[in-house]
């Protein structure tokens, strides 16, 4: 604990040395606010990782401030084989916004061994943070290829995904337009599903779903 302490402390030395006012007040201006935020870009970030171990205890620390940075370097430094399901749907209902929501998923989740149960437990919660994350860190797994990706309900998914394009929640219904992108991309079955889903939202007169079935027939009609 004392190790981990001494550590966070040289870690916001190098934060405060790499602070870039500008960007911290861009990212403010466009609704990311964070109790503390040193505006320090990814690539550097990685960098202050890269001088570090693994350190489950410090990745506690980092996680539990609310600070930009110390958020994303806890998602670089937790080991893998260290992270449990439990941890997992703890960490995801205190994701506070939609930059570390990516960076979790990036840098952390989509490496478990048991990412697809994630994905199959939250598309299925009531709980709208978690549905968003389980979208998102599904188009992770494809994205990298995952053999997880087998072991998916995508059926469930689809299903869910289409519930929440009418979401008001603004991340929760872009989250769930690229999860039905990128279901789309894994064959041509499910492309041809989810196009015969979207028809019931090609005459809508909400304008927003109108946009919805035109970029999702775009994006699965070659598929």
């Amino acid at each position: 604990m004392i190790e981990a302490e001494i550590k966070l402390r040289e870690i916001r030395a190098k934060l405060r040395k790499s602070m870039d006012g500008v960007v911290s007040t861009s990212m403010r201006e466009k609704g990311l606010k964070y109790r503390l935020n040193f505006g320090v870009n990814l690539p550097t970030l990685r960098q202050i990782a890269n001088n570090y171990d693994r350190d489950a205890i410090l990745s506690e620390m980092l996680w539990k401030e609310d600070v930009r940075e110390l958020k994303i370097l806890a998602t670089l430094l937790y080991p893998i084989e260290d992270f449990s399901e439990e941890n997992a749907h703890k960490w995801c209902t205190e994701i506070p916004n939609q930059e570390i929501r990516q960076q979790v998923c990036m840098n952390l989740f989509q490496n478990l061994p048991y990412a697809n149960n994630l994905v199959n437990k939250w598309i299925l919660s009531n709980n709208e943070n978690l549905r968003t994350t389980a979208y998102w860190l599904f188009a992770r797994l494809i994205i990298i290829r995952s053999e997880q990706i087998a072991y998916i309900d995508c059926s469930a998914l689809v299903r869910n995904a289409m519930n929440d394009l009418s979401s008001s929640d603004f991340f929760l219904y872009q989250s769930a337009i690229n999860a039905l992108k990128y279901a789309g991309r894994l064959s041509s079955e499910l492309s041809k599903e989810i196009l015969e889903k979207i028809k019931i939202i090609a005459d809508s007169e909400i304008p927003a779903l109108q946009e919805v079935y035109s970029l999702l027939k775009f994006e699965l009609d070659n598929n």
